[in-house]
């Protein structure tokens, strides 16, 4: 199976923006903001903390190479500043606030979320009560409907790319990181092999056409972690994650699922099903009752600090010490330290 790879010297791939409203600066950075830090690296990519010299305000400054093994990505760039445009008056992304260009790379300067990523909280020993969470969910659920609106997917939803604005108590959620996101309906069907492979739904890795329900998926698997502080999917290597991700293996045991209410399995299982056309839309997902529900005892007494299973929740991507690929069009195995997996253009699998 071949997947259709991005090249900018052949024009804009199916999906992908070109027009942006931002003007993009080539002043030194260094003259506007002051960097106090690094928040995130990656081969192509690193993420640094900066502040604002005439107002003190924080943000933070995503540095992306415009050339990548050997090819010109600045299109690919420019796309993602188009769907952060496009998104700008929603508080649940990201905000773009400035863009810089250098002779190596163009610089976004987007708003600042200082509470780190939801991630965080699947691993940690004291998982979020369930109010947390289904507040983490609704909001989540509102910036995925306002993309879709948009006939805008996002593809790489994951705990490490949705934000909080604060740590204690969690503030609201930011969800970042639009290099995999893709336009529906410009020139037919979608079909590209790329995401994270403990998220990404059976439709994608079937080379199946992509709709709004491939990002649906992902939101269960979030759900699916934040509840019980384990990822449904990830296998001892990358293929049995795939083969649980296609067969759909999900845990649904009471043991699993101790601390919650029903109402979490009944939402997570309408999301994690393999039909796409059989998940709810975002919009249906936020009149579920189990994210209005008012706090209440949990199923058992257990504490909210339990045992997790032998499965992998993953590993954050912006790990400084890492070396790792570009984000355009590959499959990453979170479960295998971050490594990522990029198909070679003939693969099957």
């Amino acid at each position: 199976m071949s997947r259709r790879r991005l090249d900018s010297r052949s024009g804009l791939s199916a999906g992908l923006l070109g027009e942006i409203q931002t003007p993009i600066s080539t002043e030194p950075l260094e003259s506007v903001y002051e960097i106090t830090g690094e928040l995130g690296r990656g081969k192509f990519a690193v993420v640094k903390r900066c502040v604002e010299k005439t107002t003190a305000k924080a943000f933070a400054a995503k540095f992306l190479k415009k050339r990548r093994r050997g090819r010109d990505c600045r299109a690919e760039v420019i796309h993602e500043m188009a769907v952060l445009e496009m998104a700008r008056n929603n508080p649940r992304v990201v905000n773009l606030h400035a863009a810089y260009e250098t002779d190596h790379d163009i610089v976004l300067v987007l708003e600042y979320a200082a509470g780190g990523e939801i991630f965080d909280h699947c691993v940690s020993d004291e998982l979020l009560p369930e109010a947390q969470i289904t507040r983490l969910i609704r909001q989540t659920l509102e910036g995925v409907h306002y993309l879709h609106q948009s006939n805008l997917v996002h593809l790489d939803l994951k705990p490490q790319n949705i934000l909080l604005t604060s740590l204690s108590p969690p503030g609201d959620i930011k969800i970042v990181d639009f290099g995999l996101a893709r336009r529906l309906g410009a020139v037919g069907e979608l079909r590209e092999i790329l995401g994270t492979p403990e998220y990404v739904a059976p439709e994608i890795l079937n080379y199946e056409p992509i709709t709004t329900a491939s990002d649906l998926w992902s939101v269960g698997v979030i759900a699916y972690m934040l509840v019980t502080g384990e990822s449904p999917f990830a296998g001892d290597d990358k293929q049995e994650t795939y083969l649980n991700v296609s067969q759909v293996n999900v845990d649904y045991s009471r043991e699993a699922f101790s601390r919650v209410s029903e109402l979490a399995v009944d939402f997570i299982r309408k999301l994690l099903v393999k039909a796409p056309e059989d998940r709810p839309s975002a919009v249906d997902c936020m009149s579920h009752p189990w994210l209005w529900q008012q706090p209440q005892i949990c199923m058992s007494p257990e504490p909210a600090a339990t045992a997790f299973r032998t499965r992998s929740c993953g590993t954050k991507w912006a790990a400084p010490h890492e070396d790792f690929e570009d984000k355009e069009n590959f499959l990453e195995s979170s479960h295998s330290h971050a490594k990522r997996f990029r198909f070679e253009e003939d693969a099957d699998f």
